[in-house]
């Protein structure tokens, strides 16, 4: 029975990849029907039964979930003043890649990073790996990218790059690896050889990000050199007064990384946006799916679908 439901589950992940492939430019489509008025009709929350510590990045694979999180061990501490380019020491955590299924229930957790870096960011599936960068939690850092294999659930460091990715997207259509860095102020792009190989890890091209509606938390490969962004921006009325989180969606070129549509997503829960930490969209026969995990620790995977 064990050897069945593995091959089951291998059959469900080679299945939704080809499904992935077809789906993508869907995808793409279907966000730019959004509007501030479209409307969002819960299908599904499902408490996750598991301390999700604070997630990153999300990615559905058939019925299964793949879950980026940094458990925060030692909290970081700014300095007065910067000190080598860094404006807060380097704290300690764990990265965590976690794997759960369609109830919430914890199948397994993948440990990711190596010392001061520790933070997984938003993760990519481009239909056979998984693709994340773990970061120094502090701006301007240092970070690992790997590539992850969904169903041996194994890691391979595939370059270090001197800065904090916070997310990265894979475009299977150029063969090109998209990273953003802390805040997603900068976009970085590398060339993929064969074998997941990236070229010049050291030297990608540089492109400032020209919007700053919301910074980017999550992003997926959505097909044609586009791709999907979901983040939050804070506003306070006063320093000291409680911040109102607005949410958003962002289909964004990836040849000159400019954004193609943007539009805000007006849900929350528990005073949190639901776009404020890990995101999966994907196309259906009606229209738009997405799945949403705000919270940290006690988590709920929230599923909407845009009317």
């Amino acid at each position: 029975m064990p050897g069945l439901l593995a091959r089951a589950a291998v059959i469900g992940i080679v299945a939704t990849t080809s499904l992935w492939a077809a789906e993508a430019p869907d995808l793409a489509r279907q966000i730019t029907r959004l509007t501030r008025a479209t409307e969002w009709i819960r299908r599904d929350a499902v408490p996750i039964r598991f301390k999700t510590h604070h997630p990153q990045g999300l990615v559905k694979i058939g019925d299964r979930f793949f879950l980026s999180s940094v458990e925060v061990t030692v909290p970081t501490r700014r300095y007065a003043t910067p000190r080598d380019g860094v404006d807060r020491d380097a704290g300690a955590g764990i990265g965590h890649l976690f794997q759960f299924d369609r109830a919430g229930n914890l199948i397994a957790d993948l440990k990711l990073g190596e010392g001061a870096i520790y933070h997984p960011g938003g993760l990519d599936y481009d239909g056979r790996h998984l693709w994340v960068a773990v970061a120094e939690y502090r701006p301007n850092s240092r970070s690992i990218v790997y590539r992850i294999d969904p169903q041996a659930l194994t890691a391979s460091e595939v370059f270090r790059f001197s800065d904090h990715l916070g997310a990265l997207v894979h475009d299977t259509g150029t063969n090109s690896l998209h990273g953003v860095s802390w805040g997603s102020r900068t976009f970085y792009r590398w060339a993929v050889s064969g074998g997941g190989r990236v070229t010049n890890p050291a030297r990608p091209e540089r492109t400032p990000n020209p919007t700053h509606y919301v910074d980017y938390q999550d992003c997926k490969f959505a097909g044609d050199r586009r791709m999907a962004c979901t983040g939050v921006t804070e506003f306070r009325v006063t320093p000291e007064s409680e911040p109102f989180r607005l949410g958003g969606i962002e289909l964004v070129n990836l040849r000159d990384h400019r954004p193609i549509h943007q539009v805000p997503l007006l849900l929350w829960t528990r005073g949190l946006d639901l776009t404020h930490n890990p995101v999966w969209l994907e196309a259906t026969t009606s229209g738009l799916r997405g799945y949403f995990v705000p919270e940290d620790n006690e988590s709920t995977l929230y599923v909407y679908e845009a009317k």
